[in-house]
């Protein structure tokens, strides 16, 4: 019907070349669809699927979901676990719910090593049990901001994932010292962990962790206001390998526990004491004559230092915050 009115009041001769145009446009759409069609076939043919699935493992999520559907042969390529090794779900974090990680458990099996669930906050504890159980060589997951998840969660990664390097529970609000007894139960290969703003967890719970994970390198806990000298001391005693901490806000930490690290954690690296009011001078002298490696060092808000301390830091190759 369009085509008629466009044409219904040109010359006859007009409208036989307009046909004519006409008939070759469809005719040569027709040819431009089968070759489109038989150049994804030669893809398919010429390159095999082991350098086509290589390919794909340099997408990222996106761009893997849009190569699923452009065929069949793709889709099963896309969709294929080795290529789901990492990843992140930041991007599609309002959407994210219990069924969508659950599927790619399933699918990602063995392969996954790497997920970042953080600011998921429709996830919760049955989801990730799943997932725990069908990833047992997952090395690495973030839930910061989870915060529908329990101790339960840290229970299943502590069966199912014994070979877990690195558990970011940050912001995670029910989460308590038990998570921490269990991941030090069932993780001994742990390397990092951030514990920030979990008001649940107390000295207990680290002091679990300290014995249970002694390869720790990492150790954030932002915010932790119930986190002690004991505490921090007992780290130091069983986790000599740290090089990351990151004591922001916990302010009832004393001069006891920093000397103490600074014995111990030869190794140690990076340092925020910011906001650790109860501090003094003697914790940065056992620093600066301990502590070789310590490269940044935060001390805002510490109200106690003075230049006794900080002329010994001097001495060393120091960046201050």
């Amino acid at each position: 019907m369009a085509m008629e009115t466009l044409t219904r009041d040109v010359p006859s001769s007009m409208q036989h070349h307009n046909n004519s145009s006409i008939s070759n446009m469809k005719h040569s759409y027709v040819q431009l669809s089968k070759t489109c069609l038989d150049e994804d076939a030669q893809i398919n043919k010429k390159l095999p699927k082991e350098l086509l699935l290589r390919i794909f493992s340099y997408l990222d999520v996106v761009s893997l979901c849009r190569c699923a559907q452009v065929s069949r042969a793709w889709n099963v390529l896309a969709l294929d676990g080795s290529n789901w090794q990492k990843i992140d779900l930041f991007e599609f974090q309002t959407d994210v719910e219990g069924p969508v990680i659950e599927n790619i458990s399933r699918r990602c099996g063995g392969f996954l090593r790497q997920i970042s669930l953080r600011g998921c906050q429709s996830v919760g504890d049955g989801s990730l049990k799943t997932l725990a159980q069908c990833c047992n060589y997952i090395e690495y997951i973030n839930l910061n901001g989870c915060k529908r998840i329990t101790d339960s969660t840290s229970q299943s990664l502590s069966q199912y994932c014994k070979k877990l390097l690195s558990l970011d529970i940050g912001s995670c609000s029910m989460v308590t010292d038990l998570s921490l007894k269990a991941i030090s139960d069932g993780c001994p290969n742990l390397t990092s962990v951030n514990i920030s703003w979990c008001d649940g967890i107390t000295e207990n719970g680290v002091e679990a962790l300290a014995h249970g994970c002694p390869k720790l390198k990492s150790f954030i806990s932002k915010g932790c206001t119930r986190m002690t000298t004991r505490a921090i001391s007992c780290l130091a005693q069983h986790c000599t390998q740290l090089e990351v901490i990151n004591l922001h806000g916990c302010n009832n930490i004393e001069d006891e526990a920093v000397i103490k690290l600074a014995n111990n954690c030869n190794s140690l690296k990076y340092l925020c004491l910011a906001n650790c009011s109860l501090l003094t001078d003697s914790c940065l002298v056992s620093l600066a004559e301990q502590c070789y490696q310590l490269n940044t060092l935060e001390v805002a808000g510490c109200s106690q230092f003075t230049d006794i301390g900080f002329l010994a830091l001097s001495k060393t190759r120091l960046y201050f915050i």
